[in-house]
């Protein structure tokens, strides 16, 4: 019937019957089926009756808004600018972020009233009271698998800056798979982050001052990561209470994992900044850049480590107080392998390491200043067993350098700068191997 009409024509013709029965397919295929309602993915938790008064309990209206993004399969549950008081704790379901205004994470140094502090009102702040006096007690907050907890301050009103801390449980605890926490500040929780029990966990721009234990990681079978996380006594320096924390904190414990990558972290004042311990589960391997411990009265101590190694490179470490400052000790129960490459170690400390046990400690490429305790007497390095490299490192101070015990196995020190004399005490039994070093 088109063949009397032009060529164009036609194709217009047929151009617009097809688009006008596409049209009809589709009304027909809508008109069977219902149209799906939009599903919601963020949730602001003052729909849900939280007030953030700093008064009112608000945890049932947390964890409503948070079980609804979960049964919704997902989403972010908002917490606006307030002061959120929780007598109880927190539940996050997989796949739900808690969020509150910070996208990175704030500072609140220098705070005096033993009430609600005068910084927390900028922001979203988590007011913590369950479980004061019991460790063991359910932690404030659960992360499960795929979920966050993001942008907020966790704040203990109850404690006091001047006095021995009151014990809490752990604030956060990471299970599951892909548990995140970031740009969260930790202002003054007994215990931080228990970071067991998870697979990938990710702890990224964590602040604050954590006072018995700041991070724990173990039972770990796949990579965790934990990026710029800050430990310093930005809330209290009070005498009492710091003085306590030296004696008895812990900034960063680590159990078994497997290759843990760890980088750009820091502490000041503990009574160990990184430890590493042999737990149910194993032993640590790992790799650590950019890590650093200042003050503390041991910067890093080794009971066990998993033999495939500890890499630590580019740290510094700081120790000047307490019974016997010591920078890296190696205790005799360990078996495993520890390299620190181009660290630094300062401050007026005892000794820089103490090594014991079976396994390889290495130094490449570091610096060494201000050892000796006060009759200057001490060496720098003092091994006591196992096997030992010392290798490229410059020690800065004209006093004793290196003591090897007798029952070092092996050990190379070589290609060394000395300040003064070499001043190398050798009563090792073993093999050991010395040459190409430079003194004054």
């Amino acid at each position: 019937m088109y063949s009397s009409l032009p060529k164009a024509r036609i194709l217009k013709q047929s151009g617009t019957s097809v688009l006008i029965l596409s049209l009809f397919l589709a009304i027909v295929v809508l008109a069977g089926k219902p149209i799906l309602a939009a599903v919601p993915d963020d949730f602001n938790v003052r729909s849900f009756g939280a007030l953030g008064d700093g008064k009112t309990d608000d945890t049932a209206a947390f964890q409503k808004a948070l079980d609804a993004a979960g049964e919704a399969g997902g989403g972010v549950v908002y917490a606006p600018r307030g002061n959120y008081f929780f007598a109880s704790h927190l539940n996050i379901p997989k796949a739900v972020t808690l969020a509150g205004i910070w996208q990175s994470v704030p500072a609140h140094n220098g705070i005096r009233n033993p009430g609600l502090p005068k910084p927390t009102d900028d922001g979203t702040t988590f007011l913590v009271t369950e479980g004061a006096g019991k460790e063991d007690s359910p932690p404030f907050i659960t992360l499960n698998t795929n979920s966050t907890l993001k942008g907020v301050v966790l704040y203990y009103p109850e404690q006091n800056v001047d006095d021995i801390p009151k014990p809490y449980p752990w604030a956060i605890a990471m299970r599951g798979k892909n548990p995140a926490v970031l740009a969260v500040e930790m202002l003054n929780p007994y215990n931080g982050i228990d970071a067991s029990r998870n697979e990938r966990h990710l702890i990224r721009d964590v602040h604050g001052q954590p006072i018995r234990r700041g991070i724990l990681v173990d039972h770990i079978y796949d990579i965790g990561r934990i990026e710029n996380v800050h430990f310093n006594p930005w809330w209290s320096m009070k005498p009492k209470l710091f003085q306590w924390q030296m004696e008895n904190g812990e900034a960063f414990i680590f159990g078994k994992s497997d290759w843990q990558y760890v980088y750009n972290t820091f502490c000041f004042g503990y009574k160990v900044g990184y430890k590493f311990i042999r737990s149910r589960s194993g032993q640590c391997n790992g790799n650590f850049l950019g890590i650093g411990a200042d003050d503390c009265h041991t910067a890093l101590v080794v009971e066990h480590c998993a033999p495939y190694g500890l890499l630590i490179t580019n740290g510094e470490f700081v120790s000047f107080h307490g019974p016997d400052p010591t920078m890296i000790e190696i205790e005799k129960t360990n078996t495993g392998s520890i390299r620190f490459v181009n660290c630094a170690f300062w401050g007026p400390c005892n000794q820089i390491a103490k090594i014991a046990g079976t396994g390889t400690v290495g130094f490449s490429d570091c610096t060494f200043v201000q050892w000796g305790g006060k009759d200057r007497s001490r060496p720098a390095i003092q091994a006591k067993s196992g096997t030992v490299l010392i290798r490229g490192c410059e020690f800065r101070q004209d006093r004793p350098h290196i003591l090897l015990q007798k029952d070092v196995s092996r050990a190379i020190i070589a290609e060394n700068i000395f300040t003064g004399s070499e001043r190398i005490i050798n009563k090792s039994e073993g093999n050991v191997k010395m040459g190409l070093n430079v003194s004054d």
